[in-house]
């Protein structure tokens, strides 16, 4: 039984699907369709999952579709699309520098992200909110340019882009903490509760302007997966086979740091999402970068939808961050690598 299925839409396009990513991306899909379907009906008053199912066909009552259409469901569909982008950045920033404990907020990608919005937060404090998440999007660029910067020596290998990475990522929480210690006690809340991670609060208007970065981003990712199994062969291997390895690193960090940017700036900096959905897609498909990124994209839905459900329900009427749960499940996580990966 051969295990690609062929696709061809023209003579010139043509692509093979491997078989067992898409049995486990449609079974990540089918459970993030569950815990979509369970949230929805979650809260203070509750809807049965069958009403769920019944607003989406048009035969539920006005109360029940007022409380899933306009309340509920633009925080789902933000939970979606920010554990999509994160895990998305993960498998990027994993696949470039071949090393599973990489990820966007181990290497400091997310910590620029997170100076920018606590400034923002901090010293802006009269400015309107809706300009918060640009803030977060070019502090998590800058903080990517300043990597392949600091990282460049005739070229950048993966090796100096963590060691830059991780002291990225210290010196933003260091310049974090100060920015809190000298701000007002109103303005510190403000700034630890979008520094643990949460959705609370957003509307359709935060679903619809991440909705088109991640989509296309998460596309583009996708188009260029062949040239990020390259570069999995080792930087010697990719350059003798013809791969503009510089550049093609370069272009994804830029898709990697544009994917954080965005989850970062609705969501908060939750932790540990961009970790381990990666993680545990390659263990099912392998690491190939074409199977391995919709897998990790739906786990990373699965892991802030089912953390987002958590976090609401668990010590109602008191609403817990949702990186907190993120960061219960992640650092274990985190740590078994390291262990599993000391000797390497």
């Amino acid at each position: 039984m051969k295990p690609h299925l062929p696709l061809r839409f023209s003579k010139r396009v043509s692509f093979q699907l491997h078989k067992k990513t898409l049995l486990y991306s449609t079974i990540a899909l089918l459970i993030a369709l569950a815990v979509t379907v369970v949230s929805l009906g979650m809260g203070e008053m509750k809807i049965a999952p069958l009403d769920v199912v019944k607003v989406f066909l048009g035969t539920g009552s006005e109360g029940d579709a007022l409380i899933v259409q306009q309340f509920r469901l633009p925080r789902i569909l933000v939970a979606i699309l920010v554990g999509a982008a994160l895990a998305a950045a993960g498998a990027i920033m994993q696949g470039i520098i071949r090393n599973p404990l990489a990820s966007p907020d181990v290497l400091g990608v997310a910590g620029g992200a997170s100076v920018a919005a606590v400034g923002f937060l901090l010293v802006f404090e009269t400015a309107s909110i809706k300009w918060l998440p640009p803030t977060a999007f070019l502090g998590a660029l800058a903080a990517t340019f300043l990597l392949y910067a600091l990282a460049w020596k005739k070229g950048v290998t993966p090796l100096r882009l963590v060691m830059i990475g991780v002291g990225i990522k210290i010196a933003a929480s260091a310049l974090v903490t100060i920015l809190i210690l000298f701000s007002p006690f109103l303005l510190q809340n403000k700034a630890l509760l979008w520094l643990t991670g949460s959705i609370y609060g957003v509307d359709w208007n935060d679903v619809f302007m991440i909705l088109p970065w991640v989509v296309t981003l998460i596309a583009v990712a996708a188009v260029l997966a062949r040239r990020v199994n390259i570069q999995q062969l080792g930087d010697d291997v990719a350059t003798s086979l013809g791969s503009a390895l510089q550049w093609d690193r370069f272009l994804l960090l830029m898709i990697c740091a544009a994917l954080t940017g965005t989850a970062v700036s609705v969501g908060g900096d939750i932790s540990f999402v961009a970790l381990l959905a990666p993680h545990i897609a390659k263990q099912l498909v392998g690491p190939s970068f074409g199977g391995a990124l919709p897998l990790s994209a739906f786990l990373g839905a699965i892991i802030v939808l089912a953390a987002d459900l958590i976090a609401r329900m668990a010590f109602s009427p008191i609403e817990v961050p949702v990186g907190v749960f993120t960061s219960l499940i992640g650092a274990p996580f985190f740590i078994y690598l390291l262990y599993k990966n000391r000797n390497r």
